[in-house]
């Protein structure tokens, strides 16, 4: 998978990449887990989508040009590199699920 967070801006592999001590336990309570960092990338990306609109709004409005497609851009990223971690988690799911026990 290509690195994307220079060209988004958003570092988004790298916020992917850090975790807590506490991420990597199997304890949900402590806050970490997986589910809350999916949760986090989720609501980034979310985050991300709605500058574009807000961009494409003020663009409406006399706004600038290059906002605009640079905000498209980096939500159409950001939502390629989701749709790509998606991907992967549902591929490794039917890996796991084809195996014999």
């Amino acid at each position: 998978m290509a690195d994307f967070s220079k060209i988004t801006g958003t570092n988004f592999a790298q916020e992917l990449n850090k975790q807590t001590p506490a991420a990597t336990t199997n304890d949900s309570s402590a806050g970490g887990g997986f589910d809350n960092v999916l949760k986090d990338a989720l609501t980034k990306v979310n985050n991300i989508q709605k500058e574009a609109d807000k961009a494409i709004d003020d663009l409406a409005s006399g706004g600038d040009i290059n906002n605009a497609v640079l905000a498209m851009e980096k939500a159409d990223m950001s939502f390629q590199i989701m749709q790509e971690v998606r991907n992967k988690l549902l591929s490794a799911y039917e890996e796991v699920m084809r195996m014999q026990v």
